[in-house]
């Protein structure tokens, strides 16, 4: 018989262990959801410290108000009320390089750029030759700039703060705050540090799986969306927004019409 072994859940007729623990007695009511969402992806408990850090994140990316995710979600509820896991796949399909993709994008690319910093070269330094090759390659800098927050992201440093007290910043917050300091000498104007980027270099920081950065981000954001479809319960607002659409739409010619 094929076997398919995990360290993750598992049941028998009186019992179920998750990582190794009793679901029932070790667990339940004894581990946060932060904690655990970071135990599972790691396998390894978090620190208090690793917990505080990625809670942050999670907060800070939970909800941002009337963006595109919440809206589909709001308007999905609206169309199928009999489908809540819609309307939340809805919003979180949604989670891509405008909207929550930046923290995976974010982390990535520091990681990626930290393979070419030598031992002894300052992090100023180093953030200057990586800023240098973005430009001449006439690229973005994942993390940098907010269409909102043009004089600086209020996540971004208490984010820095809370890593900082607990002795968590690695390598990727030091790039980022050094890109930070550096680059208008470089592009010729100042762009505030992003939330979603802080959040990718401090999740890149505790050690967690590149390659599920952005999960994390759609993880905070479901808490989001739920509180999105809460609020339309008690205040909705999905119709208003679909009629302003439906009732102000403009017919024009095919092709070309649209852009007259």
């Amino acid at each position: 018989m094929p076997e398919y072994p995990t360290a993750l859940g598992a049941s028998s007729r009186h019992e179920i262990t998750l990582l190794g623990q009793s679901l029932a007695n070790d667990v339940m009511g004894t581990v946060g959801f932060g904690e655990l969402a970071f135990w599972l992806a790691t396998q390894r408990r978090p620190s208090a410290g690793e917990v505080r850090v990625f809670e942050a994140v999670l907060a800070a990316l939970a909800d941002h108000g009337f963006t595109p995710t919440a809206i589909v979600t709001r308007l999905t509820y609206l169309s199928a009320p009999d489908s809540v896991q819609g309307a939340l796949a809805a919003g979180l399909l949604g989670g891509g390089s405008r909207f929550l993709g930046v923290t995976e994008d974010c982390g990535r690319f520091l990681h990626e750029a930290l393979a070419a910093r030598k031992p002894d070269q300052s992090w100023d330094d180093f953030a200057r030759d990586v800023v240098t090759q973005q430009r001449a390659a006439r690229k973005f800098i994942p993390g940098l700039g907010h269409h909102v927050h043009k004089d600086g992201d209020p996540r971004t440093p208490r984010l820095f703060a809370i890593a900082e007290e607990e002795g968590l910043v690695g390598p990727h917050l030091s790039l980022f705050a050094a890109i930070g300091r550096v680059h208008p000498e470089i592009l010729g104007r100042t762009l505030p540090l992003n939330g979603a980027g802080v959040c990718g270099a401090a999740l890149a920081d505790l050690g967690l799986p590149l390659e599920l950065l952005r999960g994390f981000a759609l993880l905070a954001r479901t808490a989001g969306l739920i509180g999105q479809l809460a609020e339309e319960l008690r205040h909705p607002v999905a119709n208003d927004i679909f009629l302003s659409v439906d009732l102000n739409n403009r017919s024009v010619a095919p092709d070309g019409g649209l852009h007259g």
